[in-house]
């Protein structure tokens, strides 16, 4: 008797890639969060301390964290000209896909002006990527603009869509064509929260446009709805074999005490309107699920985050890979569409933690697949260690570590040389 082969778990055209956005990597940037960084770097390493100082890695990183220089993106890790380089490592490591965003800044520096050596840089980076037989993934929106958007107001004034979908268009027209696959805006819930509700420092994010208001923060989060269904209208109109969605930073949300009144209100709450509420009010508009997972949050009382002390990463945040699991289900049983884990990764200098977290990751959409959950891609975040937001540059997300002191040096983390192999054995 032969010797029964094993089913694969993944389906043979399953996404395995990693992701990057625009102003994290590529350098010379000129958007609100560059005009941002500028008027905030002193600020922000002054209170670094404050801010930062319970992270577990704070000895490693003080020196850098307390520079104004770690918080300018400024020349990023020169992924603007060493992309192909950066293509090369993506075949490397056996990905067959990669997830990217097109800085609308790059594109249309002023309004109404196009500028089309940008237009034809991104033609030949989507062309580059498909020469590799790597599925490109744009993203339209990484939370970046032009610096002239931001002046009109933004996504807080709902006549200023007609920009977002004016750029849409453009990418439509342009691209379209050569891409499967589109996220239209990345982390509206966490562009907001950030941006919005953040009162102050001490609660380690500030991000522009640092207007404290809730009724701001909920116009914002509305209109981002909007441009959401009118990008998913304008791109069907000019190609209807795209595949459109968002991706939503999804927590798996538990409670502390299972038997806990207050544990499991908190808990309900907490699921619906930071994981759903967005997702259900686009749901007709979307082809797939896209979620960013990273956290795992407990909640103890009245909306009381009590999560475990260990492990963590880099960053102080509990660490709970096989999270991804239940988030898949719950998921699939709300709205039965593709999913695709969009984003999902762990900063970790010393590379101590990033090969079990992918490899528990892996177990639990294997588990997700086996229940009969479509899942068809897994994006890490990510594959360049890069331009952290407000954290700066000494969060180490990459699969490949870059080393911005000795000419941007690539150097690919042992975690990722397991990953690359894994992914063999699961293809």
């Amino acid at each position: 008797m032969p010797e029964e082969v094993k089913e694969k778990a993944f389906p043979k055209n399953f996404m395995w890639g990693a992701s990057t956005a625009g102003h994290q990597v590529e350098g010379g940037n000129h958007d609100q969060w560059t005009v941002w960084e500028l008027e905030n770097a002193t600020q922000l390493a002054k209170t670094a301390k404050d801010r930062i100082g319970y992270v577990p890695v704070w000895e490693d990183v003080k020196k850098q964290a307390q520079d104004p220089n770690n918080y300018i993106s400024g020349y990023g890790v020169d992924h603007l000209n060493r992309y192909e380089e950066d293509f090369d490592i993506v075949k490397k490591l056996n990905l067959n896909a990669f997830r990217f965003c097109i800085e609308w800044s790059r594109l249309e520096p002023e309004e109404g002006q196009w500028d089309e050596d940008a237009v034809e840089y991104y033609r030949r980076y989507i062309k580059h990527l498909r020469n590799r037989g790597i599925e490109p993934v744009l993203n339209i929106w990484h939370w970046t603009h032009p610096v002239w958007f931001e002046q009109k107001g933004g996504f807080k004034k709902r006549s200023n869509l007609i920009y977002f979908n004016a750029f849409v268009k453009k990418i439509a027209s342009e691209y379209g064509k050569d891409l499967k696959y589109i996220i239209t805006i990345n982390e509206p819930n966490v562009y907001t929260a950030y941006g919005y509700l953040v009162k102050d420092l001490s609660s380690n994010h500030q991000w522009p446009p640092e207007e404290k208001s809730l009724l701001a923060c909920a116009r914002v989060y509305w209109h981002l709805i909007r441009a959401h269904k009118s990008a998913y209208r304008i791109l069907k109109s000019h190609h209807q074999h795209l595949n459109i969605g968002i991706a939503l930073q999804i927590a798996n949300i538990q409670a502390k005490d299972p038997h806990d009144y207050f544990d499991e209100f908190s808990t309900k709450i907490m699921r619906y309107f930071w994981n759903w509420w967005f997702i259900k009010r686009i749901n007709k508009y979307q082809d797939f699920v896209g979620m960013n997972y990273y956290f795992t949050d407990y909640y103890d009382s009245l909306f009381k985050r009590t999560n475990p002390s260990t492990p963590v990463n880099d960053l102080g945040w509990y660490m709970e890979p096989e999270g991804l699991y239940p988030i898949l289900m719950r998921a699939w049983a709300h709205f039965k569409k593709p999913i695709i884990v969009t984003e999902n990764g762990v900063a970790d200098a010393q590379d101590q933690y990033r090969r079990w977290w992918i490899e528990e990751t892996i177990v639990a959409m294997e588990r997700a697949i086996s229940q009969g959950v479509d899942v068809r891609g897994y994006f890490h975040w990510s594959l360049l260690d890069n331009f952290e937001w407000a954290m700066g540059w000494w969060p180490k997300f990459g699969l490949v570590a870059v080393d911005r002191e000795d000419g941007m040096k690539r150097t690919i983390r042992e975690s990722a040389k397991w990953f690359a192999e894994r992914i063999k054995q699961l293809s």
